[in-house]
């Protein structure tokens, strides 16, 4: 009797054992399960932050008109953003991902010479204008390339540069030899 006490004693024993390895299993597990459960929107988060664009919002600060050279009507109006000096200049339209048709930036350039500018940081594809200090349109580069740092010439002396959309000159048949004239609705 005594024999038979003691090996159910011992099966007891190793059940209490077995039933503490499988708790400390099944925990083991099921935290497991959360971490990969969870997990996931660890990463996602991160990789949103990560992915998140410094984007400038365009400012209105006047209003520019295409001028036909033809008859001198009006063939396209659009809300400008104004760079002036070295800094605004320089920043101009970088880390812009969008733009409308109905929007543009007017460089307002210190002196009458022969420009150049390029893309760099410019993620939209634009239409690059040149004017004379006349506000005849001497040159058009149409559709220049985003993120190229290529030089983009006016060839001819300007004062002003309007950019706009890649495409517009051509859907709204700007030419050069038309005219721009603009207006400034905020003091600045």
């Amino acid at each position: 009797m005594k024999q038979a006490n003691k090996k159910n004693r011992k099966r007891k024993s190793a059940k209490r054992k077995t039933s503490s390895f499988q708790i400390i299993a099944l925990i083991t597990i099921g935290i497991a399960l959360i971490f990969l459960a969870v997990q996931p929107n660890f990463s996602k988060q991160s990789s949103d932050e990560s992915n998140h664009k410094i984007e400038i919002p365009f400012t209105k600060e006047g209003e520019l008109s295409f001028i036909s050279k033809q008859d001198n009507s009006t063939i396209r109006t659009i809300d400008l953003e104004i760079a002036e000096g070295l800094a605004e200049t320089a920043q101009g339209l970088m880390y812009r991902y969008s733009m409308s048709d109905q929007q543009g930036m007017l460089f307002i350039m210190d002196n009458e010479e022969a420009q150049n500018f390029w893309m760099k940081e410019t993620y939209i594809s634009l239409d690059i204008i040149y004017v004379n200090s006349n506000f005849e349109i001497v040159r058009i580069h149409e559709r220049a390339v985003p993120l190229s740092e290529q030089n983009i010439p006016s060839v001819r002396k300007a004062k002003y540069v309007v950019e706009v959309i890649g495409g517009f000159c051509d859907k709204f048949g700007i030419e050069e030899g038309d005219m721009i004239k603009y207006e400034k609705t905020t003091n600045q």
